[in-house]
């Protein structure tokens, strides 16, 4: 098959990160757009993709297009499309249709075609909860046929059972962490770790551990997939030591029974440490300089606004006291409580929507 036209999503706000790691696992000319990343490759691409990237949260093929000016043409052009290379027969779908800008503008009219194209061609069964998804965007008369290949969301590493309230996403803690200038070769420590994603993440990195290691892909329910290429593909990435190590604190018990069992399940435990104490009791756990990344709570979800600052405050005292030599990032929605930790930041992102929230990173350069 010729080469296709591959988009990366990421949130918006972190797509200048993800085409940066984009790059860094050897994806070929990724171009930072609107809502994520675009490049161009084969299936093989689509995989790497999905196997490497920590930032994307989906990764979708865009496997064609034709022009439609009414529901007759787009009825006559999805039934020559040439499903059976990409879609199997015995493996149900469901069709997802937006419609922007162009003179067909029903969207539910526009699913009915396509899908009535799709059983009565291929003999694909349609089902709402259906593991592979056909996504479909009508723009200024222009269908483009895109496939979901990843299916659960990237974020859902195969290997985190258990969560906390409000939690971080996985992708968004792998791109913070790029963001945070983190290559793999200094300590990671969060004082406020909840089930553990930023440690994780960071000792994941460290040790070359492929983000999509564990997990099941949409894309093996495709017509093109080569279970041998794929096992081939997967058994190229060789993990390494490291004597750096990653760590993180909570004043909750059950955050550090969940952080320390998600490290079990993520094969990270051996250079993972967790401790329960609150963030007015954290040390230092080493000499040599590294990485303070914390995600407290902002008041809107978890905890009291007014209780907060007292925490920030905290969080900044110790930093600025027992980390000298270190860079913190921060993650928060509120502006006023990134203040109240007194610490001066070098580098505050753009908003980036989380969770309903406009969230930032704050950064320092080095404390002292």
């Amino acid at each position: 098959m010729e080469p296709f036209e591959i988009f990366l999503a990421a949130l918006p706000g972190l797509e200048p990160a993800l085409q940066a790691e984009a790059e860094a696992v050897g994806l070929p000319a990724p171009k930072a757009v609107p809502g994520g990343v675009t490049l161009r490759g084969d299936w093989r691409t689509v995989w790497h993709a999905n196997l490497h990237l920590r930032g994307a949260s989906r990764v979708l093929a865009r496997i064609g297009s034709f022009r439609a000016f009414h529901l007759a043409q787009l009825d006559k052009r999805s039934r020559k499309f040439d499903w059976a290379a990409h879609l199997r027969a015995d493996i149900p779908v469901r069709v997802e249709v937006t419609c922007k800008a162009s003179k067909i503008y029903h969207d539910r009219a526009a699913k009915q075609r396509i899908e009535r194209a799709l059983t009565e061609t291929l003999g694909v069964p349609l089902a709402e909860d259906a593991p592979i998804r056909v996504m479909a965007r009508i723009e200024d008369n222009l269908v483009t046929i895109s496939l979901d290949t990843s299916g659960a969301p990237l974020h859902r590493r195969g290997h985190k059972e258990a969560v906390n309230k409000a939690p971080m996403r996985e992708t968004l803690a792998a791109l913070f962490l790029r963001e945070c200038g983190f290559d793999g070769t200094e300590p990671v420590y969060d004082p406020m770790c909840g089930s553990g994603t930023f440690v994780l993440e960071a000792a994941e990195m460290a040790l070359g551990l492929a983000p999509g290691r564990t997990r099941a892909f949409a894309f093996e329910d495709f017509a093109s997939f080569d279970a041998a290429a794929w096992s081939a593909m997967k058994a190229e990435v060789v993990p390494h030591e490291t004597t750096v190590r990653f760590y993180g604190s909570d004043r909750d018990d059950g955050a550090i029974r969940m952080s320390t069992a998600n490290a079990e399940r993520a094969g990270v435990a051996g250079v993972t440490e967790f401790l329960r104490c609150p963030v007015s009791e954290v040390q230092r756990p080493e000499r040599s300089p590294g990485l303070i990344i914390v995600n407290p709570p902002y008041g809107a979800r978890i905890g009291n606004r007014k209780l907060l600052f007292a925490l920030y405050a905290a969080l900044g005292q110790v930093a600025r006291e027992r980390f000298v030599g270190w860079r913190l990032g921060m993650v928060t929605a509120d502006g006023g409580l990134a203040k109240a930790t007194g610490l001066t930041f070098s580098k505050v992102s753009a908003p980036i929507p989380h969770g309903g929230l406009k969230i930032k990173l704050y950064q320092t350069g080095a404390l002292g």
